[in-house]
């Protein structure tokens, strides 16, 4: 089904569609592969030209920055997991069923979907774990916030917000709970990954199994 379906992207992230292109399919596939591989910091469109044996000045025609191309990876990224979420809930009529499938969604492991050739989910989840908050931990979050660089993001949260106030309408914080869920799986992946002794996650309890029974506990 994902192969018939266009991720949408805000249109002020970039300067031309990389979706319309073999060219900018292959910077995005190369993109992701490279950032996971030297990190962001390290990353330049001068390496990633090498790379997909291109003239940087190529890249420049669909990204004004590395930054712009980051947030770019990362609304892809929240526009698939927000599609995942819309097929996972469809059709099920218990609230509480919608919310736990949603938070799964969010909060587990991500494997490739072969369905997006020129994306491989697994790879970019890393990224989103490594990165993500590098796209609005900036002095220009608010008006690249005014400008929809994270109306995606934004709308994955209110998803989890208004199964949240659907399953308990008396709960009072709805919008902190669906925030830190979506935010806090992130953390609690790299620290799973990187900083091992100060979470419970590991390879016997995942990130997903924490927020459920956050949840289940937290909700009336």
């Amino acid at each position: 089904m994902l192969a018939s379906i266009k991720i949408q992207v805000s249109p002020k992230i970039y300067l031309k569609d990389p979706e319309t292109s073999t060219l900018g399919q292959n910077i995005i596939r190369e993109s992701i592969h490279l950032i996971d591989e030297i990190g962001f910091e390290h990353f330049t469109f001068k390496k990633l030209g090498e790379r997909i044996q291109s003239n940087e000045s190529s890249i420049y025609r669909y990204f004004e920055n590395k930054h712009k191309l980051l947030v770019y990876l990362s609304s892809w990224y929240w526009g698939w997991m927000d599609y995942r979420i819309t097929l996972a809930t469809t059709n099920i009529s218990d609230v509480r069923e919608r919310l736990s499938k949603a938070v799964t969604v969010v909060t587990e492991n991500i494997k490739d979907d072969s369905a997006t050739t020129h994306v491989d989910e697994s790879v970019l989840s890393r990224i989103i774990v490594m990165e993500f908050t590098k796209t609005f931990l900036t002095k220009e979050v608010d008006i690249e916030n005014r400008d929809g660089f994270f109306l995606v993001y934004k709308q994955v949260i209110n998803r989890l917000i208004a199964l949240i106030s659907e399953a308990d309408p008396d709960y009072k914080f709805s919008k902190s709970l669906a925030s830190s869920i979506v935010e806090g799986s992130l953390h609690q992946h790299f620290l799973k990954d990187h900083l091992k002794t100060i979470t419970d996650c590991s390879g016997q309890v995942s990130p997903t199994d924490f927020y459920l029974d956050l949840i289940s506990k937290t909700l009336r």
